[in-house]
């Protein structure tokens, strides 16, 4: 074993390395709960979603661990959740089969990039600000979903948005489950996400607003009603571009990010360079891919995956031990089922989420106009239009008008320039 994952090589042993990986389950373990719950509102079958969940999560991160060798995790990322389910298909009216189709898609031009250099180009082009702000703009969309799911922001006929009733159960429950979740996090409980949605669990039965199932455990079933379901061809006779770039879009930036953070943490890096960030960017792809396949939105590196690296976890065994641990919650899908249909469980994490996806705002220069401007136009769009690709397309459009009244034309990638042009083409003639 210690020849496959090089644990003495890395200063690591077998226990801590187990010990790291059941810190990283408990830490994101929240999404076999929340992603199928957000899923689930497209139409797709839940029991379904749960189990393509599992099983990309499980693929993607057991090629992470074993042929990268490192101790990160992929699953279907948050934000990619909610652009499929509350833009691509809520907001847009595509069929959650095609949606699945654009992720297909996207995922194989992951893979393709993944295999060649072209993905340092498509990096190189967009400005750190516009990523820093599309990392908090999709934060800002969670939390607002999240706010809208709890029924604590409501719709109002004059100011399209109001203050809803706190008086409510579920609403008062969930400000109860935030506010535990919260204490957790002040407190560095690990798995604070998922031991918040356990309390808020008991106390959502203890007042009868959750109604515990026949059986906890069940023999895994239902991926038939979303696997294989995707629909390519309506991919393109609907003209899905926008939708598949933004899906790649995110996934390759994002966790091209992630698994440089958990890297450096971790001390792997060499000479500030990422090694063997192939196989590590394929695991992803193929992650992407197969989900599509088997029915869920996109994968992508977590940063929980740094809570096990806090603890010692070095190497590519942390990553099975979750994939194992993974594998065991297969079993528990009709409890998995009800938790995810109460909102004040699931709320507060995508609140939470949210906020901490924010922290990057801090990066952005914003005392720069022509970096800033765009960056805030992305961050406030997002939420306010209901959709992740508009929010990205409007701030990439402005970005290099602002560069080139201000005689900067020369700072802006000659590739961004062509982002500005097809998003401006999607958004006046093909939006609405």
């Amino acid at each position: 074993m210690d020849r496959l994952f090089k644990m003495k090589e890395r200063g690591t042993t077998f226990s801590t390395e187990v010990m790291a990986g059941v810190t990283t389950f408990l830490t994101m373990v929240y999404i076999v709960i929340v992603n199928p719950g957000v899923l689930s509102t497209t139409g797709m079958d839940f029991h379904g979603v749960f189990m393509a969940t599992v099983l990309a999560s499980i693929i993607a991160t057991l090629i992470m661990g074993i042929f990268a060798n490192y101790p990160i995790v992929i699953a279907p990322g948050m934000g990619l959740n909610a652009y499929f389910a509350f833009t691509v298909v809520g907001g847009n009216g595509v069929a959650w089969q095609v949606a699945l189709g654009a992720v297909f898609v996207a995922g194989l031009l992951f893979v393709v990039l993944s295999l060649t250099s072209i993905r340092y180009v498509l990096l190189d082009a967009i400005p750190t600000s516009l990523k820093h702000a599309i990392t908090a703009g999709i934060g800002l969309f969670i939390t607002f979903i999240g706010l809208q799911n709890a029924k604590i922001i409501v719709a109002s006929p004059a100011t399209l948005l109001t203050l809803g009733n706190l008086r409510e159960p579920m609403t008062a429950l969930t400000l109860l489950g935030l506010i535990i979740s919260l204490v957790l996090l002040a407190y560095q409980v690990r798995g604070y996400l998922f031991f918040g949605m356990l309390i808020t669990a008991i106390l959502a039965w203890l007042v009868g607003l959750l109604t515990l199932p026949n059986s906890f455990v069940a023999v895994p079933s239902g991926l038939v009603a979303t696997a294989f379901q995707l629909d390519i061809k309506g991919v393109f006779s609907g003209g899905l571009y926008a939708v598949i770039f933004t899906f790649l879009l995110i996934t390759l930036f994002d966790t091209t990010g992630t698994m440089l953070g958990v890297a450096e943490q971790a001390g792997l890096l060499q000479d500030n360079k990422f090694p063997r960030s192939r196989g590590a960017l394929l695991a992803d792809a193929v992650g992407t891919t197969t989900g599509a396949l088997l029915g869920t939105s996109p994968t992508s590196a977590y940063i929980e995956s740094s809570s096990g690296v806090a603890v010692g976890g070095r190497t590519g065994l942390t990553a099975v031990v979750v994939c194992i641990l993974l594998a065991l919650t297969l079993l528990f899908s009709p409890i998995i089922a009800v938790l995810a249909s109460i909102p004040a469980i699931t709320a507060p994490t995508l609140i939470i989420v949210g906020f901490l996806m924010m922290n990057v705002l801090r990066k952005i220069e914003w005392q720069d106009l022509e970096e800033a401007f765009p960056a805030f136009l992305i961050v406030v769009l997002m939420p306010l239009t209901y959709s992740i690709a508009t929010g990205i397309g409007i701030g990439f459009i402005v970005y290099p008008i602002l560069k080139f009244v201000r005689g900067k034309r020369r700072d802006v990638h000659p590739i961004f320039y062509l982002f500005a042009v097809l998003f401006f083409i999607q958004i006046v003639f093909f939006t609405h």
